[in-house]
């Protein structure tokens, strides 16, 4: 049996490393929380508030795209995961809005109602925040 060529090996890109792996590990947790709740609300209660559980379900696909390319080195997972951020980001601002100043419209919750109040409001963090970390470690060209 051979060892592996410790030369060859690739050391973690700057973004996926310390404080990076927490940010992923959190979009990850987030991933899957959305795509749970999403699938049981649209599973067995997708005619109570259709819209609200497929605004879940983008939340859901939106944290697992964040999630891959944040995890991923290279400067193209760097812009996927920009952009995903940035739905992400605008996802929250505007449900969070819409979800305040008309209630009505979602009378059930999604990940992103009311800023994410019922995630901590990590939510409306998570964006700045991955965004903010994206800059910092934005690859040189």
């Amino acid at each position: 049996m051979s060892t592996p060529d410790t030369n060859t090996q690739v050391a973690p890109h700057g973004r996926t490393t310390g404080a990076g792996r927490l940010l992923i590990t959190v979009y990850g947790i987030f991933a899957i929380s959305a795509t749970v709740r999403a699938s049981f609300q649209i599973i067995f209660h997708f005619a109570d508030a259709p819209l609200a559980y497929l605004l879940s379900a983008f939340a859901a696909v939106v944290y697992i795209v964040a999630t891959i390319s944040l995890a991923k080195p290279g400067p193209g997972w760097a812009k996927l995961a920009t952009i995903s951020i940035c739905i992400e980001l605008v996802g929250v601002l505007v449900i969070g809005a819409a979800s305040v100043f008309d209630p009505a419209a979602f009378p059930h919750a999604t990940v992103w109602s009311t800023f994410g109040r019922g995630y901590g409001f990590v939510p409306l963090l998570l964006p700045i925040i991955g965004l903010i970390w994206l800059y910092r470690h934005r690859e040189s060209k």
